[in-house]
């Protein structure tokens, strides 16, 4: 099939709605009821999906019912275990241990993954800030570094970099973008850590009061859990599931029609809420299946709009100016809304296809790195470009937090993450000293401005609007 640039109208409206629905007072309590956001879902989707079967294109909407499949299991799954897990008790919600707790997750996400990483720590950090009026901000830093930047480190990290393994990238060579993960982790915590002092200092003398007396040392509930995570962890590096290549060509064995990954992934979380006290769960952590239920009613439309908006992208691929600051870029503003995994397998592919030494599984590491950390890094920058940012966002909202709209998200990261992204370009993908000026002088800004930000005692940032 050939397609042209209308192919991508139901992708967009399906943005459009996710985007617009929640702000307008006529559609935004209809839009709360997840049987709604499912019939507008499968109304963009479904007939994508048949206009691209009876198309013969059986096998692009096989393998990407089967993502979804596969995404939404380990959603499920962690959301599952992770709602088992209780931090009991309650430290003071201060900037230095709500650093603590994005730092650390920070470096969880390269090793348990983001999502894994994600939907650990969500419910600790809601629980330690409750008292808090100023909330937003911290959800925002840890879906920043947390759910995405973080993951950069292994192939266990971020979806897009385990398909990286899978397709021949040596295991060990992610740890080699040590000094990007570095950077940028470090300048959003300084950026987070000047924007949080400076609420702090706002919050209201009863907030800080309630917040001081209900001071309780740390202990964990529901340890059996880590156990269970242990096995997600574990099932998505080591234990295959389908391999639909094989089952399409005929020549599947047994064990490759078995999907043994997802099993093994449902049985962790089976056991979770069997073995789980339901003080746990639905006292503690006040657990509720509404986020996960929003999350699989709106990806089964984005998943299913999105497939002719990434043939379109492979269709023009060739027409790109490519090297490595256009990959970055290409990759990560793509991945900003495309969901970043099928982006980064889009253009590791058509970078296969170029010339270049030295090379990583018949890549230009060049072009691998640069493809790396827009992929990851990027994903970021929108609710649906990864994975966990949905879901954090749900869990925030159901815990009455009110996270920004869509759009409001991508002001957020418009205004803190993107230029850190932009500095990495300069820094480590552009060669030469005016590229390494222009980084340095946007480091120089990131970091005044974080200083500027601290030491300011003027009213209250509007950060919560």
């Amino acid at each position: 099939m050939t397609f042209e640039w209308w192919a991508l109208i139901p992708f967009v409206a399906m943005l459009a709605g996710i985007a617009v629905f929640p702000l307008v007072p006529a559609t935004a309590h209809f839009w709360e009821r997840r049987g709604i956001q499912l019939a507008y879902a499968l109304v963009l989707g479904v007939p994508v999906a048949l206009w691209l079967w009876f198309g013969g294109e059986q096998a692009t909407v096989v393998h990407k019912l089967w993502e979804y499949m596969q995404f939404i299991i380990l959603l499920f799954a962690l959301f599952v275990v992770s709602g088992g897990i209780f931090l009991k008790g309650d430290i003071r919600a201060t900037t230095r241990n709500n650093a603590i707790f994005l730092g650390v997750g920070g470096v969880l996400a390269s090793f348990i993954g983001t999502t894994g990483a994600a939907m650990l720590l969500i419910r600790p950090v809601l629980n330690t800030n409750k008292d808090r009026t100023h909330r937003v901000h911290t959800v925002v830093f840890l879906i920043f570094i947390v759910a995405n930047c973080g993951g950069l480190l292994t192939p266990l990290g971020d979806p897009p970099l385990f398909m990286g393994f899978l397709s021949g990238v040596p295991f060990e060579w992610t740890f080699g973008l040590w000094p990007m993960w570095l950077f940028v982790n470090a300048i959003l915590l300084l950026t987070y850590i000047a924007l949080d002092v400076r609420l702090y200092r706002t919050e209201p003398a009863v907030a800080i009061a309630r917040d001081r007396a209900a001071v309780v040392p740390l202990g964990v509930r529901g340890g059996i859990n880590f156990a269970f995570l242990a096995m997600i962890v574990l099932a998505v590096a080591f234990v295959p599931s389908i391999d639909l290549a094989a089952v399409e060509s005929g020549t599947a064995t047994f064990a490759q029609m078995v999907p043994l990954r997802e099993i093994v992934m449902l049985g962790a979380s089976a056991l979770s809420f069997v073995l789980t006290s339901r003080e746990v769960r639905y006292g503690d952590n006040e657990f509720e299946w509404g986020p996960i239920a929003e999350v699989a009613a709106l990806f089964i439309g984005i998943f299913l709009t999105m497939m002719p908006a990434l043939k379109y992208l492979a269709q023009i691929a060739p027409s790109l100016p490519l090297n490595p600051s256009t990959f970055y870029l290409f990759s990560g503003s793509l991945s900003a809304v495309l969901d970043n995994t099928p982006t980064y397998l889009t253009f590791f592919e058509m970078a296969r296809e170029l010339p270049g030494e030295p090379s990583v599984a018949g890549v230009p590491e060049a072009y691998l790195v640069a493809i790396s950390l827009g992929s990851v890094f990027f994903g970021a920058v929108t609710y649906i470009g990864n994975g966990p940012n949905f879901m954090v966002k749900a869990v925030a909202d159901s815990r009455g937090v009110t996270m920004p709209s869509f759009v409001g998200y991508i002001g957020w990261a418009f205004r803190y993450l993107v230029p850190t992204l932009i500095a990495v370009l300069f820094l480590f993908i552009m060669e030469g000293v005016w590229a390494l000026a222009v980084g340095l002088a946007l480091t120089a800004f990131l970091v005044g401005r974080a200083v500027f930000t601290l030491l300011k005692k003027d009213a209250p940032l509007p950060v919560e609007a």
